[in-house]
């Protein structure tokens, strides 16, 4: 629920309500009884609430009681946490299907691993092969220019 996703998003950030509230120019009162319910905000107020979290305001109000949704509040703008999955004996995830489907992930897709010390990430094959291909040519340009 709305009022949830403020207490986590706010506590996430270290901020107390009076500093969320000041940063948003209302009265701590005010941002307490959104914590509680006993009010909502208008919209000028949430995509202030949003600009201040770092988030969109759609993932500030969504209100679905799933976990790994509501999750994605987490996430930071233009980024998305589709959840958790759990690697089989043979290495095998299943990618969740609102990844795959916000992707056009079909069975059959071929999928570039990539990682840092921090961790995993997949691109499909083919838009990372359009990047190599993009950084070599610009890279033989540069190398006859000079």
């Amino acid at each position: 629920m709305f009022k949830d996703n403020l207490v986590m998003l706010r506590t996430l950030h270290g901020f107390s309500q009076e500093e969320i509230a000041e940063k948003i120019n209302i009265s701590r009162q005010a941002y307490a009884k959104w914590e509680t319910g006993a009010t909502v905000p208008d919209i000028d107020k949430c995509c202030l609430l949003a600009e201040a979290y770092g988030v969109t305001v759609d993932s500030l109000i969504h209100s679905d009681n799933n976990e790994d949704i509501r999750s994605s509040i987490l996430a930071p703008k233009g980024k998305n946490i589709w959840g958790s999955v759990t690697v089989n004996d043979r290495g095998q995830i299943v990618i969740p299907r609102d990844a795959r489907n916000h992707f056009g992930l079909v069975g059959g897709e071929r999928l570039i691993v990539l990682s840092d010390e921090d961790g995993i990430a997949l691109i499909p094959a083919e838009r990372f092969e359009t990047q190599i291909q993009r950084m070599m040519e610009l890279a033989l340009q540069n190398s006859d220019k000079e």
